[in-house]
């Protein structure tokens, strides 16, 4: 595993596009991208469908030149980090042989590399050691992601780049994974991370990176996002008969009630308490924070300002 003091992933400037601007114009999938990961990081990097977040990791593989901009891994370019074995990625489909078996997989994937970890090593680490005989065919979706799992620790690889990383895992299977990553980050190794999975953004990452429409709109740890989208939800149980007295509420983002359920989002919750308290016959009151979920939808949906400037937090990353 690499320990090298540089920066894990330094990008500066990215940018990339696609088309050719004649029939239906270019398609600006990364508009001037700056990233940097340190050594030891765990980095989830997230964005909804079409945010540039798979042309970005790409570039940062090696798989695709940047229009602009420059990328380097340990020092060294992807091409060359990768034929050095520091870079390993486990994608969420293709890359498997269903007729041969687990530990033949593994075996023929340490075989395009001077130095690897034990066959036996890698395995065990993905959990998938008592599997080992088993047909590639014969294993489920969830199996077959820790197989990638296992190929990608051959080289002992001082970045991973993890796309879906624990999709078809059950939920043991997801925090046994994630318990073998962090693990691995005490070590030294860095992790990238693309999931739908928000909680384990939320639960495993030291940072979070949100990408919207090609560019960085916030950066920081899992709390720093959070509190990037501003308010929070009241929640009570109010009859029926009182929803005509919320007329007199204060202004709130939005107020829904179902089945005798109110749920109002607020910048001001304490005045929303106040009020339904003292006016209607509100009960059950609860007040939470925005969630992961909630943030990252206010800083890369549809709503949100295109072109806003970055929020980024100093000396708190780990």
């Amino acid at each position: 595993m690499t320990t090298a003091s540089v920066p894990a992933v330094h990008a500066a400037g990215l940018h990339k596009s696609f088309g050719t601007g004649k029939s239906f114009g270019k398609v600006h999938a990364v508009r001037g991208l700056d990233l940097t990961v340190q050594p030891g990081e765990v980095v989830a990097f997230l964005g909804p469908n079409g945010a540039g977040k798979t042309t970005t990791i790409d570039m940062i593989l090696g798989l695709s030149a940047p229009d602009q901009g420059s990328v380097s891994i340990f020092g060294h370019t992807p091409r060359g980090a990768i034929a050095r074995g520091q870079v390993a990625a486990v994608m969420q489909t293709g890359g498997l042989l269903r007729d041969i078996s687990v530990r033949e997989t593994v075996q023929l994937n340490a075989a395009m590399f001077d130095s690897s970890r034990p066959v036996d090593e890698v395995l065990a680490r993905a959990g998938i050691l008592e599997i080992a005989d088993r047909k590639v065919e014969k294993c489920s979706g969830g199996q077959q992601q820790r197989l990638r799992f296992a190929m990608a620790l051959v080289s002992d690889p001082g970045l991973l780049i993890l796309d879906e990383p624990t999709t078809g895992m059950d939920v043991a299977g997801r925090r046994d994974f994630w318990t073998a990553i962090r693990t691995d980050a005490q070590r030294g190794r860095t992790v990238i991370f693309a999931t739908h999975y928000l909680d384990e953004a939320d639960a495993y990452a030291d940072r979070i990176v949100l990408v919207r429409q090609g560019s960085i709109v916030a950066d920081g740890t899992a709390a720093q996002i959070k509190n990037l989208a501003s308010g929070r939800t009241v929640k009570a149980s109010l009859p029926a008969a009182d929803r005509g007295l919320l007329a007199g509420m204060p202004p709130a983002e939005s107020v829904d009630y179902d089945g005798g359920r109110l749920t109002v989002r607020t910048g001001d919750s304490d005045a929303v308490v106040r009020f339904l308290l003292n006016n209607t016959g509100a009960h059950d009151v609860e007040v939470t924070a925005n969630n992961l979920e909630e943030a990252f939808v206010a800083l890369t949906g549809d709503d949100a300002v295109p072109g806003s400037t970055q929020d980024t937090f100093e000396g708190d990353l780990v």
